[in-house]
């Protein structure tokens, strides 16, 4: 399975599982991961972690590019995306719990949620610029929110990973935990979440989403033009360097 999925007194553990490649995202991982989320509805809090050596180094670069149509593209793109509307949408708390890699898609996945804990060896970062492809999980309406547009034309532009500590500094993650107890914190912070009000809960959560998502999903609509651009373009075609894969 690509992901794993448990839920113990309200709270409802996700793990990324494809060790043996970081946890890179596929259209299996994608669609697994979806589910997930939609199995977990009637938590009350939900922690996203990975499994082996990273919590995510982005999408699967080995494997082959799909033979595909524009419309299949946009099904394809859009349907990553659905991973970044089901943490928006998901009325409890979602909290990351981030080692290791960070990357592409990862990252997204993490900066979508609505608590990031990560330990310290993790690195987080975008190389999409570097390979030819575009963002697609709403980081273009994020991303400049949490650490400022010029930061954020830098991280995308020049796709240098930034450490833990930094990401801390930059107002970019919630807390630095000592490597391996970042999934200890995170369910920890979920256990107290989970026991509060659920209603006073969601409804923190939602009174701050929705001033800083009032333009995400034009966003949204904006990055699957972009990453359809840069699918059709051919420079992704080139031989690519594969980040975060190791």
């Amino acid at each position: 399975m690509g992901v794993d999925y448990e839920c113990q007194d309200g709270v409802a553990r996700l793990h990324l599982n494809r060790p043996e490649r970081l946890n890179a995202v596929n259209t299996a991982l994608t669609e697994q991961l979806v589910s997930a989320f939609d199995q977990a509805r009637d938590a009350r809090v939900i922690v996203l972690a990975g499994r082996g050596r990273a919590f995510c180094a982005g999408h699967d670069l080995k494997e082959p590019l799909p033979v595909e149509s524009a419309l299949d593209t946009r099904r394809r793109l859009e349907r990553i995306q659905d991973v970044t509307r089901r943490i928006r949408s998901f009325p409890g708390i979602v909290i990351a719990a981030v080692h290791g890699y960070a990357l592409g898609a990862g990252c997204e996945f993490a900066l979508g949620c609505d608590l990031i804990i990560a330990d310290e060896t993790a690195q987080f970062g975008f190389p999409e610029v570097g390979v030819g492809l575009s963002v697609t999980g709403g980081i273009s309406a994020l991303l400049p929110k949490l650490v400022g547009l010029p930061r954020a034309k830098e991280m995308l532009l020049l796709g240098d990973r930034i450490s833990a500590a930094e990401a801390a500094a930059l107002g970019l993650i919630n807390r630095v935990v000592s490597a391996g107890q970042h999934e200890d914190t995170a369910w920890e912070l979920a256990t107290r979440i989970a026991g509060r009000p659920a209603v006073a809960a969601s409804l923190a959560k939602r009174v701050l989403d929705l001033g800083l998502d009032a333009t995400l999903d034009q966003a949204l609509a904006n990055e699957v033009e972009h990453a359809i651009l840069t699918t059709t373009s051919g420079e992704n075609e080139a031989p690519r360097k594969e980040f975060g894969h190791g």
